[in-house]
C-alpha cells in the first residue's frame, strides 16, 4: 500500500483510509476489521466523537487497550462539533453544530479517553458551523497543538472560501478538508473544491468514494465492463478513478466487511488511462466534456 504525506508539514497516512462510521459492533469484529486493514497495508482509521452514537471511539480503544503494540502501527483521525440528541449526551435536545473552544477541548480530552491513548494524529471539524468564532478555533488548536494532544489539524465538508478563512487565523495549516467526492458526486472536479486544495498543496480525504454503491447498484454496464478489462471490482475501478487525479485523494472506506477492505486496498495497483478516466465521467455526466 502507497503511503503518502497529506501535507508538507502534515501526517503520512495510508493512501487508502479505513472509516469507522459503522463500525458500532462487537469488539472481536472491530480486532478482525483492524487486522485487515492492516494486513492490506492501511494503516490509518477514521472515526468522529459522534459515530455510533458516540460509541465507536470507546469500542476502537477497548481494542488498543487489549493490544498496547497496535496504538504505534496506525493514526488516527477523529472530528468534533456535532452535537445530537442522545441518550449519551442528554444535555443535547437538538442537533446543532458547537465549535467553541471549551467543547472542542473537552471533545480531544474526550475522545483520547475513549481511544485509550495520548495523541491524536488529525482532528477534524467535522461541519462548518455558521456560528465559528475563527478566533475561539484557533486558540483551541493551538492549546491542543502546544499539549501534544493533537498532531495536525484539518476540517471536514468546508466550502473554499470557509477553507480559507480559517487557514488566515492559524500560525500552521490544516492539512485536509475531508469532502464528499465519488464518481457519482463529482462536483468537487468542477466547483473549486479541489483546485483551492491544491493551490495550497492539500490533499484530501473523500468520504462515501463509492457514492454508497450507487453506480454499481444501479447496474452502471460501462463501469463492469471497463472493470473487467482492467481485472477488477467496480468497486476497485471507482476507487482508482479517484486515486488517478492529481489533487492526491486519500479515499475513505467504510465498509464493515474484511473482504471489502482486501478488495479495496488492491485499488491502489490499477494503473488508469485517461480516456477511460473521462468515459466513466461520461458515463454519470451523460454527456461528452464541452
Amino acid at each position: 500500500m502507497e503511503r503518502k504525506t497529506i501535507h508538507k508539514e502534515g501526517p503520512t497516512f495510508s493512501r487508502i483510509i479505513s472509516g469507522a462510521w459503522r463500525w458500532n459492533l462487537d469488539e472481536s469484529k472491530i480486532d478482525h476489521l483492524i487486522a485487515s486493514s492492516l494486513d492490506s497495508g492501511i494503516t490509518t482509521f477514521d472515526h468522529a466523537d459522534i459515530y455510533g452514537d458516540h460509541r465507536n471511539e470507546e469500542i476502537f480503544g477497548n481494542v488498543l487497550k487489549r493490544n498496547p503494540g497496535l496504538r504505534n502501527k496506525i493514526e488516527l483521525v477523529t472530528k468534533c462539533g456535532i452535537k445530537f440528541s442522545s441518550g449519551r449526551r442528554p444535555r443535547t435536545w437538538v442537533k446543532h453544530y458547537d465549535t467553541s473552544k471549551e467543547h472542542i477541548l473537552w471533545s480531544v480530552d474526550n475522545s483520547l479517553d475513549m481511544f485509550n491513548t495520548d495523541r491524536i494524529e488529525l482532528l477534524l471539524i467535522h461541519r462548518p458551523d455558521p456560528l465559528l468564532n475563527p478566533e475561539e478555533v484557533a486558540e483551541a488548536f493551538n492549546t491542543l497543538k502546544q499539549s501534544g494532544k493533537i498532531l495536525h489539524f484539518g476540517v471536514s465538508n468546508f466550502t473554499p472560501t470557509q477553507f480559507e478563512m480559517l487557514q488566515s487565523y492559524l500560525p500552521f495549516p490544516l492539512v485536509t478538508n475531508q469532502i464528499e467526492i465519488s464518481i457519482t458526486h463529482h462536483e468537487p472536479l468542477f466547483d473549486g473544491s479541489l483546485d483551492l486544495l491544491m493551490k495550497y498543496r492539500v490533499c484530501p480525504m473523500a468520504w462515501s468514494p463509492l457514492g454508497g454503491g450507487k453506480l454499481i447498484k444501479e447496474g452502471g454496464q460501462e463501469l463492469f465492463h471497463k472493470a473487467s478489462r482492467y481485472g477488477a471490482t467496480p468497486a476497485q475501478l471507482s476507487l482508482a478513478w479517484l486515486l488517478k487525479h492529481p489533487a492526491h485523494i486519500f479515499p475513505v472506506i467504510g465498509t464493515t466487511r474484511p473482504e471489502r477492505i482486501v478488495e479495496s486496498a488492491k485499488a491502489i495497483d490499477i494503473k488508469f488511462d485517461v480516456q477511460d478516466w473521462f468515459e466513466m465521467l461520461l458515463v454519470v455526466q451523460g454527456k461528452e466534456m464541452p
